[in-house]
C-alpha cells in the first residue's frame, strides 16, 4: 500500500490546529512532497518520514500558502546533511517563484548546498510527468488565479489511486483527471471565484467515480456538522484531518 499524509488541511486564513495544506505519497521508494506553504519537513517527520528519504517535490502552484515554506526547506535539509541532488516538479510559474523565494538570502557562504533540479510540468491535461518505482505521476491544469496544476497518483503495481485537486474552481479536466480514483483530495475554501466549495468537491467526486472524498484548504470555522449538503451528493466525504494517514 501506498500511504497518503495530510501535513496540512488548512487555506491561508484557517483555523489554529489547520496549517496550510501540504501532502506527502510515501512508499518503499521514499517520499513526495508535493507543496510547500509552511515548515513542511517538520510536518513530514512529525508523520515519521526520514529526511533522507525525500528527494522529489511538487509545486503545484505559485501562492504563498503552496511555495512559501521552500526556503526554510532546502535550508533545514541541507543542514541535515540531505542528498547533494533534489528535483523539483511544478508549473515553470511556480518553480519561477521558488527561486526567487530563495534568492532573497544571501547563501554564499553556505556551502554544499543540495543541487535542485527544477522540473517544468506541462499545462497539458492528464501529462504524465514523472515515474518513481511503481508510482506514475500525472497532472493537468486546474482553473486558478494563476498556473496550477492538480494531481494524480497510481500506483501501477497495486491499482491504487490518489488525485489531489490543488487549488481551483469546478474543473472538467479535474473530473477527468479523477476518473476512478480510490481518493480524491479536493480543496473546499467555499463559495469564492477561483476555489470550490465542499458541494462543488462532492459533484466532482460523484462525476468522477471515486470511491472516498477527502476535503482540504479548509476555512476558518469548517466542521463535520457542515457536510450534510456535500454528503447529500457523495457520501463518503470528510475533512482531511491534520497530519492524517490515508492509504491507497
Amino acid at each position: 500500500m501506498t500511504r497518503l499524509h495530510l501535513l496540512g488541511p488548512g487555506a491561508p486564513a484557517s483555523d489554529p490546529h489547520r496549517t496550510t495544506t501540504m501532502l506527502s505519497i510515501s512508499d518503499k521508494f521514499g517520499s513526495v512532497l508535493i507543496d510547500c506553504g509552511g515548515d513542511a519537513l517538520q510536518r513530514a517527520m512529525m508523520v515519521g518520514i526520514e529526511v533522507g528519504d525525500i528527494k522529489t517535490m511538487i509545486l503545484t502552484h505559485e501562492h504563498p500558502d503552496h511555495v512559501g515554506g521552500w526556503p526554510l526547506f532546502l535550508e533545514k535539509i541541507w543542514l541535515h546533511g540531505q542528498t547533494p541532488s533534489f528535483s523539483v516538479y511544478g508549473p515553470a510559474p511556480a518553480l519561477e517563484q521558488a527561486r526567487k523565494n530563495f534568492a532573497a538570502y544571501d547563501t554564499s557562504n553556505w556551502a554544499g548546498l543540495p543541487d535542485v533540479a527544477w522540473r517544468a510540468v506541462p499545462l497539458d491535461p492528464k501529462s504524465h510527468f514523472l515515474t518513481i518505482g511503481p508510482l506514475r505521476f500525472s497532472s493537468t491544469p486546474t482553473t486558478h488565479a494563476v498556473p496550477c496544476v492538480a494531481i494524480r497518483v497510481d500506483n501501477t503495481a497495486t491499482g491504487g489511486s490518489m488525485c489531489y485537486s490543488a487549488d481551483t474552481t469546478p474543473s472538467d479536466d479535474v473530473a477527468e483527471l479523477a476518473t476512478g480514483c480510490h481518493i480524491l483530495v479536493h480543496e473546499a475554501s467555499g463559495d469564492n471565484p477561483v476555489h470550490s466549495s465542499a458541494e462543488d468537491a462532492a459533484r466532482i467526486a460523484r462525476r468522477a467515480g471515486c470511491k472516498r472524498l477527502i476535503l482540504v484548504h479548509l476555512p476558518m470555522g469548517m466542521t463535520d456538522d457542515d457536510l450534510g449538503d456535500a454528503r447529500a451528493i457523495f457520501p463518503d466525504v470528510s475533512l482531511g484531518e491534520e497530519l492524517g494517514e490515508y492509504t491507497f
